[in-house]
């Protein structure tokens, strides 16, 4: 009788991919996009420690000003300081893009487990998952929003809504795989309960794949979210993200491109760096991927 895979630790992972072939080793560009993503995560959740400016603070006099040494990157049409609202503002929208991958993969996980194993529930789980992947997430997302009115947490919500069906697609295409193994097979002949077999025995098959798809999940909230803040469905406008400093800052782009490029480009390296480490985590923990490497 063969034993249930145990999932690969961080460690093991680490191990695993220094143990690789010189030409299949990790390149500079996932280095470099770990090394930029710490730095923006660091930088946003430290913020409030070295930002010059409150970012909510209104100052007419200086309206719309360039960079100079009282303020790093100009002021916006409120006079209020960019610096500290670019490094604020990536507060919130990591915290988007880090609760929306987390809800989703949680919730996703319980959804696809029963609707793999059970076939009864399958039948009737999965309609409900198809038909909210037939509706386009940005209009799933809007029409939440406005039932529900702007905040942080209707935002997380719709986000999660439109993302837990792909999770749950993916997990119950591993559990419909992993079911018919012999190990699987032997628990269920010997007994054991079906949290058990769940448990010990699925739910291991299902990490490797939910650690990429919550990359992935992460990288697409946040972009979500700053088109809902452009589109003046997002966030609270009196919140300061990406989104919605780009929001503010479009009807002034032919005077002030800058104060749409520099949100902009945080958000562009953040998305970028998330997706590189994304397609990395899928390179050493896909074992079929390595099969074919070697």
């Amino acid at each position: 009788m063969s034993a249930a895979p145990k999932p690969a630790s961080g460690m093991q992972i680490v191990l695993g991919a220094l143990s690789l072939p010189r030409a299949s080793r990790l390149g500079a560009a996932p280095l470099i996009a770990a090394g930029v993503l710490v730095l923006i995560i660091a930088a946003s959740v430290s913020a409030p420690l070295y930002i010059p400016h409150d970012p909510l603070a209104i100052d007419a006099l200086h309206r719309l000003k360039g960079p100079s040494a009282a303020h790093l990157l100009g002021t916006d049409n409120f006079g209020r300081d960019l610096f500290s609202r670019v490094m604020m503002g990536g507060r919130v929208s990591l915290s988007i893009g880090v609760g929306a991958a987390v809800v989703s993969v949680m919730l996703g996980l319980a959804i696809g487990l029963v609707s793999g194993f059970f076939r009864l529930a399958d039948a009737i789980i999965m309609p409900i998952m198809d038909s909210l992947m037939a509706i386009p997430s940005i209009l799933l997302a809007i029409a939440f929003v406005a039932l529900n009115g702007p905040s942080l947490w209707s935002v997380i919500a719709a986000i999660t809504i439109s993302e837990i069906p792909r999770v749950v697609r993916l997990v119950r295409s591993v559990v419909l795989s992993a079911r018919e193994e012999p190990y699987v097979e032997a628990a269920i002949a010997l007994g054991s309960s079906m949290p058990k077999i769940l448990i010990q025995h699925l739910l291991p098959n299902t990490l490797a794949p939910l650690i990429v798809q919550a990359t992935y999940i992460c990288a697409s909230a946040i972009l979500v979210e700053a088109i809902l803040s452009f589109l003046g469905a997002g966030v609270s406008s009196e919140i300061p993200t990406w989104g919605n400093i780009m929001a503010e800052g479009r009807l002034y782009f032919q005077i002030k491109p800058m104060l749409i490029f520099w949100p902009g480009l945080m958000l562009s390296v953040c998305i970028l760096s998330i997706n590189l480490l994304g397609d990395t985590a899928r390179d050493l923990i896909d074992p079929r991927l390595r099969q074919r490497e070697a």
